[in-house]
């Protein structure tokens, strides 16, 4: 199988993907080939950091789109939910 290398990484990337193997109980080695592996499925797609590099903004939405993109999927409360209050203490005392 071939080996790839990658040079003059910047330091707080490395500590970033570091993290995030160790939150993913990974290897570096595991977390770059995943996140390789995953970029390679998709090949069509371009990436963010291309779109961010040209001044686009990339994955981000004002809080007023979301809250109404929301309000048209949630179009009356949730009244038959059960109590958040009676989940947490049953949750607790199951210990």
């Amino acid at each position: 199988m071939p080996n790839l290398s990658i040079k003059n990484v910047p330091e707080d990337v490395v500590a970033r993907l570091r993290a995030r193997a160790r939150s993913n109980h990974r290897s570096l080695q595991g977390e770059l080939l995943d996140l390789a592996c995953r970029a390679a499925l998709t090949p069509d797609a371009e990436p963010k950091a291309d779109r961010h590099l040209r001044g686009e903004t990339v994955g981000t939405k004002p809080i007023e789109q979301i809250v109404a993109e929301h309000r048209q999927r949630r179009t009356r409360p949730v009244s038959d939910a059960p109590d958040s209050t009676q989940l947490i203490r049953r949750e607790r005392d199951a210990r």
